[in-house]
């Protein structure tokens, strides 16, 4: 039986155990998916020997940049992003064919692992349909591993962005300046911050929403719940919203794409 799974900490959360191990039963696929929640990125290896018949992870917070120097190869969009949160794992018992796919293998290392970034596939298939010619500057709120997935596949699709972080912190901007001069120009809002996930519904960023417009567009990476209250506040002032579910479900595939290819 293929094994796959996720690596982070907590673990709690996460929608895919649920996903892929219904994929599996659905498409008669022999196949598990588990949880492994990694009190430290550095037992990642551990792990790895372990689990011999590990094909592919899933990576979410806290280490989709950590587990970056850990792994044998890292795809050059991942390392545009900065973050990685799939990895691909060849286990061999022929050290000869490890060393056949340039893994710089030592001593009784068997496996080979490749790092990829299917959130910016997710998230550039999920916002394009939505932009207008006047979407041309976004925020991002949030500077942690998914936010980084988020600047790329904003440019990528041809915007303007700006972080916004609650220290002061350089080249970037503190919820407390973000202006309604500002708010006019950046009519794209991404939160990639955990404010409002379960069980904190009555939290949300703290962003003028005042200012918001029918030609705002406001993207929650969060899907549980469905309409976070940056969503809600979003809408009553006619902004255009959508939280990350479809995102998720995006990246998932590709995610099942780069372990099989």
């Amino acid at each position: 039986m293929r094994k796959f799974g996720i690596i982070g900490n907590p673990l709690g959360h996460s929608f895919s155990p649920g996903y892929f191990n219904e994929k599996f039963l659905n498409e008669h696929i022999d196949a598990v998916y588990e949880k492994h929640e990694l009190k430290n990125i550095a037992d990642l290896p551990e792990l790895l020997d372990k689990e011999e018949f590990l094909c592919g992870l899933n990576v979410t917070i806290p280490y989709k940049e950590k587990v970056m120097e850990y792994l044998d190869y890292v795809s050059p969009e991942a390392r545009s992003v900065g973050a990685v949160n799939v990895i691909k794992v060849t286990h061999t018992n022929d050290i000869g064919a490890v060393k056949e796919l340039k893994s710089k293998v030592t001593g009784k290392k068997t496996y080979y692992t490749e790092g990829y970034n299917s959130d910016v596939f997710g998230f550039i298939n999920s916002m394009r349909p939505l932009l207008m010619s006047y979407h041309k500057k976004a925020l991002i709120l949030g500077t942690g591993g998914a936010s980084k997935a988020i600047n790329y596949s904003l440019r990528q699709l041809g915007l303007e962005t700006v972080f916004v972080s609650r220290t002061v912190r350089d080249n970037m901007i503190t919820y407390s300046q973000i202006t309604p001069e500002m708010m006019q120009e950046y009519l794209v809002i991404v939160n990639c911050t955990p404010c409002g996930m379960a069980p904190h519904y009555d939290e949300c960023p703290d962003i003028p929403y005042d200012t918001l417009t029918s030609r705002h567009i406001l993207y929650d990476l969060i899907y549980n719940p469905d309409e976070t209250l940056f969503l809600k506040k979003g809408k009553e002032q006619g902004a255009m919203t959508k939280n990350g579910l479809e995102m998720l479900l995006l990246q998932a595939d590709e995610s099942w794409r780069l372990w099989n290819k």
